[in-house]
């Protein structure tokens, strides 16, 4: 015999009526059993039958009371935001960082440990565990509520059968089977996600691309790489690499401005930045240490990298401006940190003279950790999800 669908029973009913509790629960914090009452729209025997069934399922609790009718104490229950739990993680060639998410987005500390230098001592389940066991002692929560980890980093996962990992900075990694390898190691969901789209879902969420209709946002680092977003939706391409424009060859008028240049990476990329820096007789190592004098430089140094680099990523982003034609454009990563408004003005002034497309150009309003912010938002639906899951099966008879 057919099963059949619950749909309008009462089961069914009271599962949809305990999942919006429980979303009102997440959305204004502790309430009241009355309160609940205006906010969900339903009849104070439903409330309270609601507010039972959450409370045996553990996913809510009762927090204290406040003053009702007189002489009587209307008791506030609140979501309970310990379980489920996951974990964003933001890792690159030689550090990781990590952080617990909950359903409501708090702020949890930032644990952080040194990768290893030789490939030899990587390994991709080692460093995630401890990155679930190092941000849970930091927030002092429970390592098995984690359900799901996020991780970012450059490069990206072929979302094909294989899920090819294509990216320089996760030496010692598998290559192939990354993400099933993952989760079937930790017995827990993974998603690989780009740093750069990560980024972008942090300037949607808190920084300069929250009024946008249609932004892109450009990452000017060691690598360089962009993001789309399409009014709150990320365009990750048929295979995941939408965004790569690092390894798009150059006009002849861009190469012109760096004979040796034949690729966006070439012209804007850590090396570029490291080849002024040595030019203006400061010190440039490598990146880090590139960054750091820049950093520190003189006002007219400043100026003059503005000024040249203002100039070339005008040219370099012609293509992505081409083929989105976005209303915005965020120039965020650690070169644009440095740069800032001056620099997002020069390469805005300098597009608008080579070019027919006129976006508005802007600095990142997202200074600190942006790819682990932009994991933790996007962890932070997901949790809420399977939270809210747990109480909004469908019963079939």
């Amino acid at each position: 015999m057919a099963a059949r669908s619950a749909k309008g029973t009462p089961s069914w009913l009271g599962a949809v009526n305990d999942r919006v509790g429980l979303s009102a629960l997440l959305d204004h914090g502790p309430l009241t059993r009355n309160r609940i009452c205006e906010i969900v729209g339903v009849s104070k025997p439903t409330a309270s039958l609601m507010m039972t069934r959450l409370l045996a399922a553990g996913v809510i609790e009762e927090r204290g009371t406040v003053a009702g009718s007189p002489g009587r104490n209307a008791a506030l229950y609140a979501a309970r935001i310990d379980r489920p739990l996951g974990v964003a993680v933001d890792l690159d060639a030689a550090e990781l960082r990590a952080t617990v998410v909950d359903a409501v987005g708090t702020e949890h500390p930032v644990a952080r440990f040194a990768l290893p230098a030789a490939v030899a001592d990587r390994d991709a389940v080692a460093e995630i565990r401890r990155a679930i066991a190092d941000a849970s002692a930091a927030a002092g929560t429970d390592p098995e509520a984690v359900h799901t980890v996020v991780i970012g980093t450059a490069g990206y996962v072929d979302p094909g059968e294989e899920g090819t990992l294509f990216t320089e900075t996760l030496p010692g990694w598998p290559v192939l089977r990354v993400r099933a390898t993952l989760e079937a190691a930790l017995g827990r969901t993974v998603f690989i996600e780009n740093d750069v789209n990560l980024a972008a879902v942090a300037e949607r969420d808190s920084g300069a691309g929250v009024d946008g209709e249609v932004f892109a946002l450009v990452w000017l680092g060691n690598g360089v790489g962009a993001s789309f977003d399409v009014a709150g939706d990320l365009h990750r391409g048929s295979f995941g690499g939408a965004g790569e424009i690092g390894f798009l060859p150059l006009s002849a008028e861009a190469r012109a401005m760096d004979p040796d240049a034949q690729t966006v990476q070439d012209l804007v990329g850590g090396r570029a930045v490291e080849r002024f820096v040595r030019a203006e007789g400061l010190p440039a190592g490598d990146h880090p240490t590139a960054l750091a004098a820049l950093a520190a430089a003189s006002p007219e140094v400043r100026a003059r990298f503005t000024a040249e680099f203002g100039e070339r990523i005008a040219h370099a982003v012609l293509p992505l401006l081409a083929t989105l034609d976005p209303r915005q454009l965020v120039l965020a990563g650690p070169v644009a940190a440095i740069g800032g408004d001056e620099l997002a003005a020069v390469v805005q002034a300098a597009v608008r003279r080579i070019s027919r497309w006129y976006p508005e150009v802007v600095a990142t309003e997202v200074r600190d950790v942006p790819v682990l912010r932009g994991a933790r938002t996007y962890l932070r639906a997901k949790v809420r999800e399977d939270l809210l899951d747990t109480v909004a099966s469908l019963v079939v008879h």
